[in-house]
């Protein structure tokens, strides 16, 4: 057998040929690639950093990752939130050691620099010892982000100055994650904390399974969804009436028939609550919608927050290496949802896609194999196939984005790492196209609870 060595040319187009459909496995693997990345696309995309929900009151703050940048998220004075380094200046140390809490002040453990809410510096220990002229306190507060938004609770930062808006970044993907996120009056809440795990594998594995792998469930996770569903097996999928949907590396993928999602957990009284709120749902969002939600489906924006509508887990993979991430998850519901539906949906997210769950279990092994299997030196040069229906891109009259037919598909991986490609290779924001089908722009059908509001 032939090996075939890449060779790298100053971009990264080496790496991947999507319009044939295969990925060079040294980009789940090597250390360059990965410190890029850093570079490239967690210090220029828009991140979630918290959702609102998590810090209703001025005061309160939670700290998190961009990237391998630690910072706090935290609501001010004037109910503003504000995103900043969690890193004093003075010697680099965190200013804060707590994962969420309420707070006047930061303050350093080192040399006891003290900040407000509002990252500003107000004061340091023995400031004595700083004779006139040594510092200017107003310039050295906490660093901020270059941009905060919020989109219907979910909160976004980005480093980046010359970043698109929020709104041009998620773009079409509004019209789909309005499912998630706007489809009953109240709106969403995070509940019962967030956990954290470390699986040793690529991030980019995660975010690849939810943004479309719906071709392993059947597989990986039968045995799990049969001890859970009574001895049935996993949903049949229809081909016919299922998709990926594609926007800027952004994705959904869905059927429009049935409530076979929901099903899974195995608990008929989600069943019922969903079914009951169904007919409003319609009327807020449409009966094309109300039936995408209640689908077997999973869901990714770029680079790195996935979900399941219908089980309601929410993540967010935090690269710690090449070869490793945290995840964070936490169980997303409708914050009008009755107590009891709530606690319901949070045993059944346990159950599936905790660090207990059956089906956590079986993807972080899956994984971590993947990963530590392209280690090998020959292993490595081997290209991965991702091919699966790459000519079943359609036009569809009601489905905004790239839009290929079939659930056991490629499509959504091929976008995601279009996306990645084009922010490898860009020297800024202007060198990225906008990646999703202009004939099919939704933007004005998506009507006044599309919009943003300022975080």
């Amino acid at each position: 057998m032939k090996i075939e060595k890449f060779k790298d040319n100053g971009r990264y187009d080496s790496y991947m040929n999507l319009d044939e459909g295969w990925l060079d496995r040294r980009v789940f693997w090597e250390q360059a690639i990965y410190d890029r990345e850093m570079e490239q696309i967690f210090a220029r995309c828009w991140l979630f950093v918290a959702h609102e929900s998590q810090i209703p009151n001025p005061g309160d703050f939670l700290t998190t990752y961009m990237g391998e940048d630690g910072v706090i998220v935290c609501r001010q004075k004037d109910n503003a939130v504000k995103v900043f380094l969690n890193s004093c200046p003075h010697r680099g140390n965190k200013v804060s050691f707590a994962d969420i809490g309420n707070t006047r002040r930061f303050v350093c453990n080192y040399h006891g620099w003290g900040f407000d809410t509002a990252g500003t510096l107000m004061g340091m220990h023995e400031e004595y010892c700083y004779d006139a002229g040594d510092i200017d306190k107003s310039q050295w507060g906490l660093k901020q982000v270059a941009k905060v938004g919020n989109y219907k609770g979910l909160i976004f930062a980005t480093f980046d100055e010359a970043a698109p808006s929020l709104e041009d970044y998620l773009g079409d993907f509004r019209w789909y994650l309005d499912m998630l996120l706007d489809n009953e009056e109240g709106g969403t809440e995070l509940i019962g904390g967030c956990i954290k795990s470390v699986i040793g594998a690529n991030w980019k594995f995660g975010v690849e399974n939810f943004i479309g792998d719906a071709y392993h469930a059947g597989w990986t996770h039968d045995s799990g969804t049969r001890a859970m569903n009574n001895g049935q097996p996993f949903p049949a999928i229809d081909m016919k009436n299922s998709y990926h949907a594609s926007m800027n590396g952004h994705g959904w993928e869905f059927g429009t028939e049935g409530m076979g999602d929901i099903v899974l957990l195995g608990r008929p009284k989600v069943m019922e609550y969903y079914n009951k709120i169904r007919p409003k749902m319609a009327e807020r969002l449409g009966e094309m919608r109300s039936k995408i939600f209640g689908s077997v489906a999973s869901a990714s924006i770029f680079p790195n927050v996935s979900f399941l509508p219908g089980i309601s887990t929410f993540r967010q993979w935090m690269p710690k290496g090449p070869t490793q991430f945290e995840l964070r998850t936490w169980v997303i519901v409708n914050k009008n949802m009755p107590d009891d539906i709530k606690n319901e949906i949070t045993k059944g997210v346990m159950q599936t896609f905790g660090p207990g769950g059956a089906f956590e279990m079986d993807d972080g092994e899956n994984w971590e194999n993947c990963t530590q299997t392209n280690r090998g030196v020959v292993t490595r040069r081997e290209k991965l196939h991702y091919r699966s229906g790459i000519s079943r891109r359609i036009e569809h009259p009601e489905l905004p984005g790239i839009v290929y037919q079939g659930q056991y598909n490629d499509a959504n991986q091929r976008n995601m790492y279009q996306r990645w490609l084009d922010l490898m290779n860009a020297e800024s924001w202007k060198d990225v196209p906008e990646r999703y089908s202009p004939r099919l722009n939704r933007k004005e059908t998506m009507g006044p609870k599309a919009g943003l509001k300022a975080a």
